[in-house]
């Protein structure tokens, strides 16, 4: 008797064999794990359209055949969004061939793009044509523009330029049942109803498929002006950053807190870096101003920088005198990441409260860690211009796996509990995916989980569409 086919293999009999990956799923990794190397699947295989045409047709026969799907980019992120199910029953659709710039208009300051270009690809198209793309993430040189908007990336510059979600205007992705929505306009204003782009901004691929992106693009800066300024507390950083803010006539781009060790783990595994001053401080800032046309914005930083000095504001400062050192004082911040990865299983968190409340926020969060883990190492960094702090533990070594585990749940449920009564958020700009969804859903009312429950439905009645990412697997 002949065995049916199965719907997998149904699914990949009828495809164009150039949508298949070159070797089979299970022995390439960046299809089974993320970046953190926290999870990992089994797809049940990987297909890559080039085209939308292409991606919309696979979505559709995926929804015929009643098989999930897992949207694909770069895998850059830290919450399991993108990674498949180890039940080897979710289909991953990697948008990595879809990388033409479709559209660059210099006097519109708009591109479109396909959601497979690399976000490092974006910004040199951008530069190419005298403009300035301004998301800008560790991971820019691997992660894609459609998982950018997917996860509603954040990054180094939202003080100024704001989130992806800000950088949008416009979007064509492929709906569950595999029909495609054409929302690519590149207009600033358009008041014509629902705003449907800005759904899948942010959606982590529970609503559809993003195939390309309309950008906002800006002047490119001719001028960037990069210091690293050390500080007597985290409550001084955060009054030089409202200082700055008007001190610098609003050209403030960059604002990131380092503690003192995070510039030590830095210097012991980035070669050639060397302490940036004489003597440590317990907290450092590194600032970033850019500008174009003719503000003097050296002169503008030097004399800020100086009235800091004199005034106490700052212990000490250094303003780069090229971009060689703009490069090793932004290498002490990406090594300060690297130290942390090398360290093996920690706890990374990605949390937000109102500025004002950056202090106390991580005062209060060190107390209560420092009582609950005494031989872990608290660090509290990021980008606090806009709220966002990294509060990350690095637990003793000497504990095995599953005393690990249960520490960084212990320290994670702490550092939430904080969050809340700050009235913060548990996750400002690395999204839900299955990692926070527990945590998510016991911090909203039955109203607001409604509401969430509504759309995806509306969207994805068959739950087909990344399931089990933000909320739970319907059925």
């Amino acid at each position: 008797m002949t065995r049916a086919p199965t719907a997998f293999e149904t699914l990949i009999g009828g495809l164009d064999p150039a949508v298949l990956p070159a070797s089979p799923p299970g022995t390439d990794p960046r299809y089974c794990r993320d970046w953190s190397g926290d999870y990992a699947g089994a797809p049940a295989t990987v297909l890559r359209p080039g085209t939308a045409a292409e991606a919309a047709g696979i979505v559709r026969r995926c929804a015929e055949l009643g098989l999930s799907v897992v949207p694909h980019g770069g895998h850059t992120g830290l919450v399991g969004g993108a990674t498949p199910s180890m039940a080897g029953d979710e289909v991953v659709v990697s948008l990595e061939r879809m990388t033409r710039v479709r559209a660059l208009d210099p006097q519109n300051f708009s591109m479109v793009v396909e959601a497979g270009c690399i976000l490092e690809q974006v910004q040199e198209a951008a530069r190419e044509a005298d403009l300035y793309f301004p998301l800008a993430l560790g991971a820019q040189g691997s992660c894609q523009i459609g998982g950018n908007a997917s996860t509603n990336a954040g990054g180094l510059n939202v003080l100024r330029y704001g989130m992806m979600r800000d950088l949008v205007l416009g979007l064509e992705g492929v709906l569950p049942d595999g029909r495609i929505w054409d929302g690519l306009k590149v207009l600033r204003k358009n008041n014509v109803g629902y705003d449907l782009k800005q759904l899948f901004v942010g959606a982590e691929g529970t609503l559809g498929l993003v195939t390309a992106v309309a950008l906002k693009l800006f002047p490119r800066p001719t001028q960037v002006e990069t210091a690293l300024v050390a500080v007597d507390s985290v409550a001084a950083a955060m009054a030089l950053y409202a200082t700055a803010r008007r001190g610098l006539s609003d050209l403030l781009s960059a604002f990131e807190l380092i503690p003192q060790r995070g510039i030590a783990l830095a210097l012991d595994v980035m070669p050639g870096l060397r302490a940036p001053f004489a003597t440590d401080a317990p907290a450092y800032v590194l600032m970033e101003a850019s500008a174009c046309g003719a503000v003097d914005l050296k002169g503008l930083f030097e004399g800020f920088l100086g009235e800091m000095l004199e005034t106490g504001r700052i212990a000490d400062g250094a303003l780069a005198a090229s971009s060689a050192q703009a490069a090793d004082f932004w290498r002490m911040r990406e090594g300060m990441i690297e130290a942390q990865a090398r360290h093996g299983r920690h706890l990374r968190t990605d949390i937000s409260v109102p500025i004002s409340a950056i202090p106390d926020f991580i005062a209060e969060t060190d107390r209560r860690l420092g009582a609950l883990t005494p031989g872990s190492e608290l660090l509290a960094y990021g980008h606090v211009g806009d709220g966002n702090i990294h509060y990350n533990v690095l637990p003793p070594r000497d504990l095995d796996e599953a005393e690990t585990v249960a520490l960084i749940r212990q320290c994670e449920e702490e550092i939430f509990a904080v969050t809340d009564s700050f009235s913060g958020s548990i996750s400002a700009e690395h999204g839900i995916g299955l990692s926070k969804r527990a945590a998510f859903l016991d911090r909203i009312s039955p109203l607001h989980r409604d509401m969430l429950e509504r759309i995806k439905t509306a969207f994805d009645p068959a739950g087909t569409m990344n399931p089990g990412r933000i909320l739970p697997k319907s059925g």
